[in-house]
């Protein structure tokens, strides 16, 4: 990714137009290719937390709140407290006490193949009204 004012990192001049847009290209090659197949089929009214800002989470949760009058938040390792925080910001901040957390569920997840299995923590959280 470039530093600060669109400029190269490499010797600090200002990237071309080409390389800027090649890289975004690739970069949105990449977020399609890595969600795209976990997104296909999933349910509409789960939110799968991972490392954007808790607002994003929130609110996407909200939206599926209006639409399906309940939510799974769902975070694994080390999004699991911003998968918490999701649901507080939810319950207290945005949706005025309309909503409660319904149910929460933990589990361990092994992922991995042959000798480079690990365990990783998961939690999903349920909120609705």
């Amino acid at each position: 990714m470039s530093g600060a004012g669109g400029r190269n990192k490499d010797n600090n001049m200002p990237r071309k137009k080409a390389e800027s847009n090649e890289q975004e290209e690739k970069s949105q090659e990449h977020a399609e290719k890595t969600i795209a197949p976990t997104r296909g089929n999933a349910p509409s009214n789960q939110v799968f937390v991972g490392q954007k800002p808790v607002m994003n989470y929130a609110m996407s949760a909200l939206i599926q709140l209006a639409q399906a009058g309940e939510v799974t938040v769902k975070a694994r390792g080390m999004a699991i407290s911003r998968a918490v925080d999701v649901a507080e910001v939810v319950t207290k901040r945005l949706g005025n006490g309309q909503f409660k957390v319904k149910d929460i569920g933990i589990a361990t997840e092994v992922v991995g193949e042959g000798s480079e299995t690990r365990n990783i923590s998961s939690i999903e959280i349920v909120v609705g009204k």
